[in-house]
């Protein structure tokens, strides 16, 4: 059997980082993303918009798809984000983080929502 080594990387990453902040978020999401495949979140940048508001902080476990549209900025950090998903958040004033500055600017994950 196959290790995806991108998902271990980040289980390590999001481990390490609920250790150091006793952060609960950080536990919960590194168990949704090293969790089975099959129960990763795929969400749309069009049903980002209907849940979300104008300038929230959201992070995602699993993808995000570039289908739909948004109109109000988000900053966003996904395990696996589509070119067309990333330039239409971008191109609403939001923004796409990885996860080690994610973590680095929301270290005890106040403000941050899970969606998926």
């Amino acid at each position: 059997m196959f290790t995806n080594t991108l998902v271990s990387e980040t289980g390590w990453i999001l481990r390490k980082a609920s250790k150091e902040s006793k952060a609960p978020i950080w536990k919960a999401i590194e168990r949704k993303i090293t969790g089975r495949r099959a129960n990763r979140s795929e969400i749309n940048v069009g049903m980002l918009a209907k849940v979300t508001e104008n300038g929230q902080t959201v992070i995602v476990p699993g993808k995000i798809l570039g289908t739909g549209s948004i109109g109000h900025k988000l900053t966003v950090c996904s395990f696996s984000i589509s070119e067309a998903a990333a330039a239409k958040i971008i191109q609403a004033g939001g923004s796409v983080m990885n996860l080690k500055d994610f973590i680095k600017n929301y270290p005890d994950g106040r403000g941050v929502r899970i969606i998926g």
